[in-house]
């Protein structure tokens, strides 16, 4: 299991900003390793996230994204206590899913 996300989500206003940092690596299928193997492709290809559990973002990623990703995005009508949770799944099955509070 990989390790949990680092999520921030601060209210400004009548939005939040949240930041999500992915513990992933993120292996694009067409690298090769030190024996001039190909290194299999394993990467996260979709992400969600909810607000009070309300799907508030959905998105599909290809190979071609860095290790560690990070993302950021706004939600509209967000206010500090509310609950936002980011699930991650990858090409190999596993997922992982963390939650933060807007501040």
């Amino acid at each position: 299991m990989a390790d949990p996300m680092r999520i921030r989500a601060q209210a400004a206003g009548d939005k939040a900003t949240v930041r999500v940092l992915m513990s992933h690596e993120m292996e694009t299928g067409l690298r090769k390793d030190a024996a001039g193997k190909i290194v299999p492709a394993w990467h996260i290809q979709e992400v969600t996230a909810t607000h009070n559990g309300k799907l508030v973002l959905s998105a599909e990623w290809g190979h071609s994204m860095s290790k560690n990703p990070f993302m950021q995005f706004a939600i509209k009508g967000a206010k500090a206590g509310d609950k936002i949770a980011v699930t991650w799944k990858d090409n190999k099955g596993d997922s992982r899913t963390d939650e933060a509070i807007v501040l």
